[in-house]
């Protein structure tokens, strides 16, 4: 019997959640749309920060849309909003800019990217995205049944650095891109150059400034600590 590919990822994330469920610290909340989750959209803050953000499109790892991003857009619980906020302002001052890959990031969300790594390997996105991994190797360290994103205090980003006017940006090299699954992504990566370590650090100390901690797997990807609901996921579509 041959199922298409739809139904089989649907297969896979009913297992997928049922894990998730079982090993789900983090309750999910009841709420329903974002006011009811103190979630703020950062362009309400910093009206014209730039967003890439990745998961509502196919230009992620997957290849596909990922469940729960039904527009391209970065919620945040108001106190990381505000602190990313003040990273934005700050560096702006230096002639630098953020750019926002992803940032509140649903429950149905990661359990489809539980489902993704279960699939059976297709090669559409791996020599862009894990060259030196089998994807179900990809599940512990760099793909969980739980997320940070999902409580609304984590986001993944890039620097930019600017012209005197401030609108012509251009990232800077960071030695991999976003979401690129190998050891080079590590913050401090023996295997990247002296001066893509550099950029790497300009970021994490401007995130750290206002009390963001870098996770040390992926440069990109950081948190606000202490987090605001540490306890506390979400499962509202990004819309």
């Amino acid at each position: 019997m041959r199922f298409s590919r739809h139904a089989l990822l649907s297969t896979i994330a009913l297992f997928a959640t049922a894990c998730a469920t079982q090993q789900n610290s983090a309750p999910i909340s009841p709420a329903t749309t974002p006011e009811d989750a103190n979630l703020v959209d950062i362009r309400s803050l910093v009206p014209d920060i730039d967003l890439d953000i990745r998961y509502a499109g196919a230009n992620n790892f997957t290849g596909a849309p990922v469940d729960g991003y039904e527009a391209p857009k970065c919620f945040l619980l108001r106190p990381v909003a505000e602190a990313l906020a003040r990273v934005e302002r700050t560096l702006r001052d230096d002639h630098m800019r953020l750019r926002l890959y992803d940032c509140y990031r649903p429950v149905r969300a990661v359990q489809n990217f539980v489902a993704w790594a279960h699939a059976p390997e297709d090669g559409r996105t791996k020599a862009a995205y894990y060259p030196s991994f089998d994807k179900r190797a990809l599940l512990g360290d760099y793909i969980s049944p739980t997320s940070g994103h999902s409580r609304g205090a984590t986001v993944d980003l890039d620097l930019m650095e600017c012209d005197d006017t401030g609108v012509a940006c251009t990232p800077l090299d960071m030695g991999t891109h976003f979401d690129f699954f190998d050891t080079l992504a590590n913050t401090d990566s023996k295997k990247a150059t002296d001066a893509q370590r550099a950029n790497r650090h300009r970021l994490r100390d401007a995130m750290e400034a206002q009390g963001f901690r870098n996770y040390p797997m992926e440069w990109w990807h950081f948190t606000l600590k202490p987090e605001p609901s540490p306890r506390v996921a979400f499962d509202i579509p990004v819309r």
